[in-house]
């Protein structure tokens, strides 16, 4: 199954558009673009696979693979980009500007939902520039 993350990038932070099969499942939230800096950065644009674990501190989320000159990227839950992630990306139901957003929890568990009904064995997400601004 292929997440589509379809990105606006802002001054602070990103903002997005999370799809399955053409179809509008959420928004999300990240840090702004720092040249992929560990820890400040969102995660480069490209395909990247895509996993479903159970975090100790996230508890069950994503895990980004194959980003080149980062590991421990995850889709997990926060509502607030600039204070709780660190070059994560974070599914919101509603972005209310300046990186934030609410009801993570809820927009999470909805694309892991949508990924184990698939009934694929194999996820990627494809990060890419929005055509709309």
């Amino acid at each position: 199954m292929v997440i589509e993350l379809q990105r606006l990038y802002r001054d602070t932070w990103t903002d997005g558009l999370i799809l399955i099969k053409g179809v509008l499942l959420c928004r999300s939230i990240e840090l702004r673009w720092a040249n992929n800096e560990r820890n400040i950065s969102c995660v480069p644009e490209g395909v990247y696979p895509v996993a479903i674990i159970q975090h100790p501190k996230f508890g069950e989320c994503l895990q980004i693979n194959g980003v080149k000159g980062r590991s421990g990227i995850l889709v997990h839950v926060a509502n607030d980009a600039l204070k709780e992630l660190r070059g994560c990306i974070a599914p919101v139901f509603a972005s209310g500007g300046n990186g934030k957003g609410q009801h993570s929890m809820l927009a999470l568990g909805y694309i892991i939902e949508n990924l184990r009904r698939s009934g694929d064995r194999e996820h990627v997400i494809k990060i890419s520039k929005s055509s709309k601004s």
